[in-house]
């Protein structure tokens, strides 16, 4: 009896851990806001340290982490133009596709550019209303406020999961607004986790980790479309995105894999509980 015990405990063990994605537990959450960069610059610095080195373009890594800063963004993908959905996995392989129910992507100007920085090709007075974490772009969907960001093996078509995902994010106003939907290595919905708000003009940080990983992640940036006229009470907030920062992509284990491992881990534990009690 004793023998048939500790089997299946071990096998138990072995079981939770191939399903661990299906899990919905949150290992950490990083959250900051102000009204400058420095009021942010902490909370960011945590999450980079939490998932590791940064890994710059192209590659792929076993751990470390990607940022997207928007600031190397050539002026033929900047506004008034539109930005390539797969910019992030092709002209500059980090791993990121981006989708929306809008009709593109921009990233705003710079000052050499001649076109109005930070969306005042959008609206005139955006500019006055927003700033960067990292100057001097900032980033949007075009036609709506929803992003979709899908992970991949930088410059491959191999899905990838994340051990975390985390944006800066400018003027938001309006609580519980703003906002990540996560999904989760297995597919699964990890849930909804609100931007913190700042003053108007200000910068807003959320960061998440999840040992679970993440395969899919659905941002919420205000209530309006850019290019709309803001008026809070009206419940109308335009929110633009600065610097993403996220785990290093990998690829996603195929189910007869994990089957396979759990199979070899039970078996392997199994025999070493006999072998000690024989």
């Amino acid at each position: 009896m004793p023998k048939i015990s500790t089997t299946a405990s071990t096998v138990v063990a072995v079981a939770c851990l191939v399903c661990v994605w299906s899990s919905s537990t949150v290992a950490a959450v990083f959250t900051a806001s102000g009204v400058n960069p420095a009021a942010i610059q902490g909370s960011v610095d945590n999450f980079r340290a939490a998932l590791g080195a940064n890994n710059g373009v192209g590659g792929s890594f076993a751990g470390g982490r990607r940022e997207i800063n928007w600031d190397g963004v050539p002026d033929l993908f900047s506004a008034p133009n539109n930005l390539p959905a797969n910019f992030f996995n092709s002209n500059s392989p980090r791993g990121v596709v981006f989708s929306t129910p809008g009709t593109g992507f921009q990233v705003s100007a710079n000052t050499a550019s001649g076109t109005p920085v930070r969306f005042g090709n959008l609206n005139a007075a955006y500019p006055a209303d927003t700033q960067t974490f990292s100057a001097e772009r900032l980033f949007t969907a075009i036609n709506s406020n929803t992003v979709q960001i899908d992970f991949f093996i930088p410059g491959t078509n191999t899905p990838a999961t994340v051990a975390g995902f985390g944006a800066v994010f400018t003027d938001v106003e309006l609580a519980s607004t703003t906002k990540y939907t996560v999904f989760l290595g297995d597919g699964s919905s990890g849930g909804q986790f609100a931007v913190p708000v700042a003053a108007t003009g200000g910068l807003s940080f959320l960061g998440l980790t999840d040992p679970n990983r993440y395969s899919r992640i659905i941002i919420e940036s205000g209530t309006a479309v850019p290019g709309a006229n803001e008026v809070l009470t009206n419940n109308i907030d335009v929110v633009f995105m600065d610097d993403f920062i996220y785990g290093e992509p990998q690829a996603v284990p195929e189910p007869a894999s994990l089957i396979l491992l759990g199979t070899g881990l039970v078996l392997f534990l199994v025999r070493g509980v006999r072998w000690r009690r024989g």
